[in-house]
């Protein structure tokens, strides 16, 4: 073996052989292995240069299975966990082979007694990392490239899309083969969304405890390799065609004009707690990688409830996140991400720090930041709820427009004033960072929780077959006052159920910023009841696209064009609140909100015991495309009656349109919106039915 270089960390081909870089401050010896036909060699790394151990070898290429093992200090105590009796995975590995087989062996200590090394080889019973070719032919591959304020997302499950569409062929069902098909594409374009949102495609374990119970980590956030597709997804197999496959599904959807957002989980590994296997980052240097207790480095800091953090304290680990998204961006033209308990990221001492190293290099990168960064602006440590408080280039997922929206719709009293400021896209969170309304991506649902039609249907979590007693999820779902909880065949409550996600659909794309709907939604995808479905890789979690919910899907699609047709509905600026005149006077402002009895409202009128009924005036002048160039619509009128009785509104007067048209009325069953009704006069009264949303379009 000859010396190499430092760089690239990981596995780099050159067409003759292989370069191999492994980092390890802790390591006093670093050992290649290499597997072939089930047979191990093994070879020393022969140099280190800044802690990165490094070696060539020629002949050596593609398909190639390999690991580490590293021999180094065992302490637990001092936080030294060197092991070389343990096969570790390469994190920079661009594809892993195998799964894990739980038992003794796969642990770094002696499960009986942890101070003690485990001496057995891990070898037969854990993954192996894979050399891959990086070559692709792109050809015309272009990013989509869509605009802040135009994007819709769609979170969506690489396998449970697919797993039951009958329009994709079995043998890619489930995945990123069956996603990048012709028949999910349609799907996507004729919703009319812009950017598919994946659940966590990095390559992820499944837990010991869950595989004992028969089940599986179906959502995937449990990443044991940041830069390595996960290969159950792939129908190309695991020997690196993986890699192939994911990309030649982003160029398909590209050319249909979809953007791909990735859901990545940077926070913490699959390794888990300090009684965790020890697979790869912990065997290298677990007193670089992971975050100790400074009174027990034995133990993990944890932020993120799943047993440890990353370090982000540590230059080399900012160096590994940063690398790993410049490799998706650069290398599998991925167009954004979407950062999992985002906040456990800035924590550099103890306290979320928006100022960290982590965002300062971020902000720095000439590409990285030049796509889409969405935060999970949380994560379960102390002060760790963070919303609004991202810097000025990232989105975030807006928990506080979810819980608003929710509980207007519940009918819970004195929600005017969060709707207002949830509705018009939170100024009051992002407008003071210098941020736009598409800072606040809006959801009502997500994979986390019940789904639509769930929401509606369910007062409790039935998350029974979890296995975890019924103490997982969210502990209640208030009511929504349907009668029933669960399945009826009661019409009545059935149509009460439609329509409240109808208003829950409407409201999300009616809204300013940028709406992500939850894969499944449209087609009233139920999962029982569970709002906690991460171990269920099963017909619970899948699409059912034999049980699709018709009027739902058709409900879905038309509120989406409306949505792309208006531009009054997504703006790329704060709403004003006045324009001037033809002779410098105050004109009518861009939104007015307004009583049921159509006057402008009062301060007290903001705040009542009553459920939400308020209405709102849109003007469709002052909005400008993406080249910052005036441009006109059609202003619009929006009545909402949360309350469970019908309830009349005063249309405006002619100072605000001579007349009106109904396009969207959540209580109408045929058709289901949008549809032009008759014409109403200024000042006319028009009955909003209880529990239900009317949009109206001004006639000039």
């Amino acid at each position: 073996m000859r010396a190499g270089g430092p760089y690239p960390l990981g596995a780099t081909f050159d067409g003759l052989g292989t370069n191999f870089s492994v980092f390890s401050r802790v390591a006093e010896r670093v050992e290649l292995c290499l597997f072939d036909d089930g047979r191990e060699s093994r070879v020393d790394l022969p140099e280190m240069t800044g802690f990165s151990w490094h070696g060539y070898l020629p002949r050596i290429g593609p398909g190639q299975r390999y690991g580490y093992r590293i021999h180094g200090p065992w302490d637990p105590g001092s936080g030294r966990r060197c092991n070389p009796r343990k096969l570790l995975l390469d994190p920079y590995a661009r594809a892993i082979d195998g799964a894990i087989e739980w038992g003794p062996a796969i642990f770094g200590h002696d499960v009986a007694a942890p101070a003690r090394r485990n001496e057995a080889d891990s070898a037969p019973y854990v993954p192996r990392s894979v050399i891959v070719r990086d070559g692709f032919d792109w050809r015309d591959d272009a990013r989509p490239r869509v605009p802040d304020h135009d994007t819709i997302l769609y979170e969506v499950h690489v396998k449970g899309f697919t797993m039951r569409h009958p329009g994709v062929p079995a043998a890619i069902r489930g995945t990123y083969a069956g996603l990048a098909h012709p028949a999910a594409i349609e799907h996507l374009r004729s919703l009319g969304v812009t950017s598919v949102e994946l659940l966590p495609i990095h390559h992820f374990l499944h837990d010991g405890f869950l595989l004992h119970r028969g089940l599986r980590n179906y959502w995937g956030y449990n990443s044991i390799g940041y830069f390595a597709p996960h290969a159950e997804y792939a129908a190309a197999g695991s020997g690196g065609g993986q890699v192939h496959e994911f990309k030649a599904m982003v160029k398909a959807l590209h050319a249909a004009g979809l953007e791909v957002i990735l859901d990545v989980v940077y926070n913490h590994t699959g390794e888990g707690g300090h009684d965790g296997p020890t697979l790869s980052l912990r065997g290298l240097d677990n007193q670089a990688y992971y975050r100790l207790l400074g009174h027990d480095p034995s133990r993990y800091m944890d932020y993120t409830g799943t047993g440890n953090s990353l370090n982000m304290l540590e230059p080399h680990v900012l160096q590994l996140i940063m690398d790993s998204l410049r490799y998706w961006i650069e290398e599998m033209h991925v167009d954004g991400f979407r950062f999992d308990l985002a906040s456990a990221l800035a924590r550099e001492l103890h306290a979320v720090d928006r100022l960290s190293a982590f965002f300062d290099i971020i902000q720095q990168d000439p590409i990285i930041r030049t796509v889409k960064l969405i935060a999970e602006p949380w994560d379960v440590g102390e002060g760790g709820y963070q919303v609004g408080e991202f810097p000025a280039h990232w989105a975030e997922w807006n928990g506080r427009y979810r819980d608003t929206v929710r509980d207007v719709w519940r009918g819970q009293p004195d929600m005017l004033h969060d709707l207002g400021r949830r509705f018009t896209g939170s100024a009051d969170l992002y407008q003071d960072d210098g941020r736009r309304p598409s800072a606040s991506v809006n959801l009502v649902t997500a994979h986390d929780g019940f789904t639509l039609v769930d929401l509606v249907s369910y007062d409790r979590k039935h998350n029974r077959a979890n296995g975890d007693g019924e103490r997982d999820g969210e502990s209640h779902n208030r009511s929504w006052n349907c009668g029933v909880e669960g399945a009826t065949d009661d019409p009545a409550i059935l149509a009460l159920r439609a329509r409240q996600q109808r208003n829950l659909l409407a409201t999300l794309f009616l809204s300013q910023g940028v709406p992500m709907l939850l894969g499944g939604d449209e087609l009233g995808r139920s999962q029982a009841g569970n709002n906690n479905a991460y171990c269920h890789d099963s017909e619970l979690s899948w699409y059912d696209w034999a049980a699709v919910d018709e009027p739902l899907l058709d409900f879905t699609r038309r509120l989406i064009a409306l949505r792309r047709a208006h531009p009054v509905f997504r703006r790329r600026r704060w709403f004003l609140d006045g324009y001037p005149g033809p002779g410098g006077e105050q004109g009518p402002p861009d939104i007015e909100w307004r009583h049921p009895r159509g006057t402008p409202m009062r301060d007290e009128e903001w705040h009542t015991d009553a459920p939400a009924a308020i209405a709102v005036y849109l003007s469709g002048r002052h909005l400008v495309d993406t080249d910052g160039r005036p441009i006109v619509d059609e202003s619009s009128y929006l009545c909402l009656n949360a309350g469970g009785t019908d309830l009349e509104f005063r249309l405006p007067g002619e100072e605000l349109g001579r007349g009106w048209t109904t396009v969207l009325d959540t209580a109408a069953t045929e058709p289901f919106g949008p549809w032009e009704g008759p014409p109403l006069a200024a000042g006319q009264a028009l009955l909003a039915t209880a529990h239900s949303l009317v949009l109206l379009r001004s006639l000039g």
